[in-house]
């Protein structure tokens, strides 16, 4: 008698239950399965979206999940392909990041640092045995099972990975996050699973002291630093970590990829695998307090630490994501995509459809995002002021603009704003204050923004009677030569008290 056919479709196995996360081509939902009552993550990628290439990474992503199963990785329990979606059924991971967990820990220590860097080394190790290379190893995906004390470290987002035969080094592209490549891939040599330790012996750096060993506002000296090998261990902080704690760093962030450390040597190491004799059990509040400045800085909106991407947005995302109670499933948002360029040329990613926003941006998200703000308050101040000379230095001599004044013409240059500075600004008002609400700034690319907000004026006229007035404004925002320049800027009408053409621009 023929066995019966197999259920293919998602719905006979599994309901669906409420949303998680959301990507450009994907939603991930919780989910349940019917025969068993258990609770999964799943991820509903809208295939009918997909370039050949988007495709051919999904099938890698779910052909290596599959291959990996490992009590400390994010396991892919299903993979159901149906007409126009594909679903990826993952392990439901409620824990949060590992990163989080530390700074709410009443008791931190040497030895708890060991303990979490041996459970991402024995993900590692399995992945290197099942030859596969992760590119992306960071904070932001390594989460924790559950809840409960001791839970385990998971590694999850295999979506840069890359299947390696042996130990081959190849060019596989340039893929993975600023702070955390290895000297190889920046100077685009060939790399293979060496590239997973080094970025191992940053994430170590960081367990210890709170603070990344290569950092730099300007990529160009950040990736000079780490092709360098240029990290060191400055008092008073690493004056309590033991001597063979730097000594595994020190055989991890090895610039020769020959040289360096491999996962199956480093669980041999004394400061692991003899842990209650070698690493230190002082609580290090020290390391509480800077990790949690580090976890803030690469938090905004879930992104992370610095990003840089050229990757189709799908295969960056991964299942973990907030939901309402705090706890996590991971599905990255597009501000947290990290960078995948497999050398093909940007004209062709931009007919891909590639999202420009998302192209190499030397900054952390939020970082560039508070800049943009700081740059709209200082012009602001500038015009709150009539000093013309200041607005000038900021603004592009081509400015275009909307805005009442010009009777809904479009102006450009600098002489109709002029005529404000000349006449009317400053000359009217004994006192100004001027409050920006709700600014929303959308970053595109790495030299160019657009930031929309809400302005609210406060002035006191010449008779000494106090106004407000408010208007939306959008301005773009054009970085040259390392300066940011106001390049177009759209106001609309005034509403409130305005007794003069005030607080223009």
């Amino acid at each position: 008698m023929a066995a019966p056919a197999a259920c293919t479709r998602f719905s006979d196995n599994y309901e669906l239950k409420e949303e998680l996360g959301k990507g450009a081509f994907s939603v991930v939902r919780r989910c349940v399965q019917k025969s068993t009552g258990l609770e999964f993550a799943a991820k509903i990628i809208n295939t009918k979206k997909l370039s050949a290439r988007d495709f051919q990474k999904l099938e890698r992503e779910a052909r290596i999940c599959r291959k990996l199963q490992h009590p400390n990785i994010v396991r892919l329990h299903d993979s159901i392909q149906e007409e126009n979606f594909h679903y990826l059924v993952f392990d439901l991971v409620t824990g949060g990041e590992l990163f989080e967990d530390i700074v709410a820990r009443e008791f931190y220590s040497e030895a708890d640092a060991s303990h979490c860097i041996q459970q991402i080394l024995e993900s590692v190790n399995h992945c290197h045995q099942n030859g596969v290379v992760h590119r992306d190893l960071k904070p932001e995906n390594l989460l924790l099972a559950s809840k409960q004390k001791g839970a385990a470290v998971k590694l999850a987002d295999f979506g840069l990975a890359i299947e390696v035969q042996g130990e081959q080094q190849a060019w596989f592209g340039f893929a993975g996050t600023p702070g955390y490549l290895s000297p190889e891939v920046l100077k685009k040599e060939p790399y293979g699973k060496p590239v997973d330790i080094w970025a191992c012996g940053v994430i170590l750096y960081i367990l210890l002291v709170g603070y990344p060993p290569f950092w730099d506002e300007d990529q160009h000296r950040l990736y000079a630093q780490i092709k360098a090998g240029a990290y060191d261990y400055p008092s008073p902080e690493w004056d309590t970590v033991t001597p063979e704690a730097k000594n595994l760093i020190n055989q991890m962030l090895t610039v020769n990829p020959s040289k360096r450390i491999t996962a199956s040597e480093a669980l041999k190491h004394p400061w692991i695998c003899q842990r209650e004799r070698v690493a230190s059990v002082v609580h290090r509040q020290e390391t509480v307090d800077c990790l949690k400045k580090f976890n803030a800085r690469r938090k905004l909106k879930g992104a992370i630490l610095t990003t840089m991407l050229a990757t189709r947005n799908f295969s960056s995302r991964s299942i973990i994501t907030k939901k309402s109670d705090g706890s996590q499933v991971k599905e990255s948002t597009d501000s947290s995509t990290t960078l995948e360029d497999d050398d093909v040329k940007e004209d062709k990613l931009n007919k891909a459809g590639v999202d420009r926003s998302s192209t190499v941006i030397a900054k952390e998200p939020e970082a560039r995002k508070q800049e943009i703000i700081k740059m709209t308050e200082q012009l602001i101040e500038a015009i709150n002021t009539g000093d013309y000379e200041a607005y000038t230095k900021i603004c592009d001599p081509h400015l275009t603009a909307f805005e009442p004044e010009a009777l809904g013409n479009l102006v450009e240059g600098m002489d109709f704003h002029k005529f404000y500075f000349d006449n009317v600004l400053g000359k009217n008002c004994k006192a100004v204050n001027t409050t920006i609400l709700n600014p929303h700034v959308h970053l595109l690319g790495e030299d160019a923004a657009c930031i929309a907000y809400v302005r609210l004026t406060q002035y006191m006229d010449k008779q000494g009677q106090a106004h407000t007035q408010q208007s939306e404004e959008t301005r773009v925002w054009h970085k040259r030569d390392n300066k940011w320049q106001n390049v177009h800027f759209h106001r609309s009408g005034v509403t409130g008290s305005s007794p003069f053409t005030f607080a223009h621009k």
